[in-house]
């Protein structure tokens, strides 16, 4: 199954076009956001479990990236509440499940080689650093062999430069509205911008809060 599957195009993913799509398991669903494989895939998802749901244990061949949104997110390893943002790298095995349910943003097979960091930040309790304009703060989550991740907040009424990704763009609206000359990007909203594109991000009187990763458009995936 292939899901927006031309890196080379820009996608903007609404929440309110969702469609849930249910896994092997029952009480967890799944937005597909992309994907490039079959049950096993280098894949981007927003994936919910209901109370009680479970998955059996499974191993990561080529990673997995996950920012809890909603809920409390459970493995072996512990509890994951709302923020929290985990990488559990190649290799890594666990059996997720969540007792109260739980919303997550979740990447799979999207792994650097040599990227084996296992890494559990609770962003809700981390310091924020100033951003490059007045306006902005930013919370650095992971960094590798030049692929980027990091939480960013927008004041309202912020401006950031025109600049261009040469390793494309992520970014996951999280809370209130983020903008540029493509539109207005309320929360929920999934955008992927190819290589080399060009923007000029701003925030109206909402702010916004968003994920983003950059860098990674064109680079070498483990497990592909």
């Amino acid at each position: 199954m292939n899901i927006n599957d031309d890196f080379s195009a820009r996608i903007a993913a609404r929440s309110a076009d969702a469609t849930w799509t249910p896994s092997p398991l029952p009480g967890i669903d799944r937005r597909m956001l992309d994907r490039v494989g079959g049950e096993v895939a280098r894949a981007t998802s927003i994936v919910r479990y209901a109370p009680g749901s479970h998955f059996d244990r499974h191993v990561h061949d080529g990673g997995e990236e996950i920012l809890v949104l909603e809920g409390v997110f459970s493995d072996q390893g512990g509890d994951f509440g709302a923020g929290t943002y985990l990488r559990n790298p190649p290799g890594s095995a666990h059996a997720p499940f969540s007792r109260e349910g739980c919303l997550l943003f979740v990447k799979l097979r999207q792994f650097a080689p040599g990227d084996l960091e296992s890494v559990r930040i609770p962003t809700r309790a981390t310091p924020w650093r100033p951003g490059l304009v007045p306006g902005l703060s930013v919370m650095p989550l992971h960094s590798h062999d030049g692929i980027d991740t990091a939480l960013v907040r927008w004041a309202p009424n912020t401006r950031f430069n025109a600049h261009s990704h040469p390793g494309g763009e992520e970014i996951l609206v999280l809370d209130g509205v983020f903008s540029d000359e493509g539109g207005d990007y309320s929360a929920g909203t999934w955008l992927r911008s190819p290589r080399w594109s060009r923007h000029t991000p701003f925030t109206g009187p909402e702010g916004a809060l968003i994920y983003v990763k950059v860098g990674h458009l064109g680079a070498e995936f483990l497990g592909l």
